[in-house]
């Protein structure tokens, strides 16, 4: 049967899905292209010089003021800046955080920066699943496939940990999961609730700066990760992986009880 103009009807309606697919696909592009351009431009034009210690010291009183001043349009622009550096997957989270306490206080400072972080994570997860997750996962072999099932699994166990262990880049783990197929629900819950012992310990470092800075102290990491606070990051991280190593200790279980249940029989 034809189409109009003798045109088959098949290569019209291929034609038109393959427009509507590009028309679906073109915008994830264009904001996965704005974000790596954000990226280059960060490093360029070295806006990265302002993340130093040296322009806390300089601006700590102009940031006090703006803050006195303008309470909520500080905390508001404070949060959206935060935001768009992790979508931009900027070097700045750490940094940002402590700026966050010394602006607000440890308590309101993390609150923003968790906000701010999960956010910004989530417009970068959303991107890069709808472009690069989605090719790299058709693409791959069936290691990929197998692998995803196992993190699938016990996805918030794993993202949870990954946020509190504070040793992997979090760029990186804003971008991990979205090529292993975890869900939005999964990935906003597991950054939200995740990230909040770190943002409270770089927060609360940065509540405690003021002091520092007026007396041209730096401060060591040893002051910021005191054993007081690795031992209960420590703790969490365990709380957390006990129902991953519960499933895991059944399972095996389970399959040790099967041959002898066909042994009986």
């Amino acid at each position: 049967m034809s189409g109009f103009m003798g045109m088959p009807s098949g290569t019209s309606g291929g034609v038109g899905g393959e427009t509507a697919r590009l028309a679906l696909l073109w915008p994830r592009y264009l904001a996965l292209a704005v974000l790596v351009l954000g990226l280059l431009v960060f490093f360029a034009f070295d806006f990265d010089r302002y993340v130093t210690y040296e322009f806390l010291h300089d601006r700590r009183m102009w940031l006090a003021r703006q803050v006195a001043d303008h309470f909520v349009l500080s905390g508001l622009i404070f949060l959206g800046g935060y935001a768009l550096a992790v979508a931009f997957s900027l070097p700045a989270s750490m940094f940002l955080s402590i700026v966050g306490g010394l602006m607000f206080g440890e308590w309101l400072g993390t609150l923003y920066s968790v906000i701010g972080a999960t956010i910004g994570a989530t417009v970068l997860f959303v991107v890069a699943k709808s472009t690069v997750g989605d090719h790299l996962r058709a693409r791959a072999g069936p290691w990929l496939a197998r692998f995803e099932r196992g993190f699938r699994e016990h996805a918030l166990s794993y993202l949870l940990v990954l946020r509190m262990i504070l040793i992997f880049p979090f760029w990186m783990i804003n971008l991990v999961p979205a090529f292993l197929g975890v869900s939005l629900r999964i990935y906003v819950a597991g950054t939200f609730f995740g990230i909040i012992p770190g943002s409270f310990i770089y927060n609360l470092a940065g509540a405690g700066l003021g002091e520092s800075l007026i007396a041209e102290h730096a401060i060591a990491a040893g002051e910021v990760f005191n054993g007081q606070f690795v031992g209960a990051l420590a703790g969490l991280i365990v709380m957390v992986l006990l129902p991953v190593a519960y499933r895991a200790w059944k399972s095996r279980s389970g399959q040790r009880c099967r041959p002898s249940e066909r042994a009986r029989r």
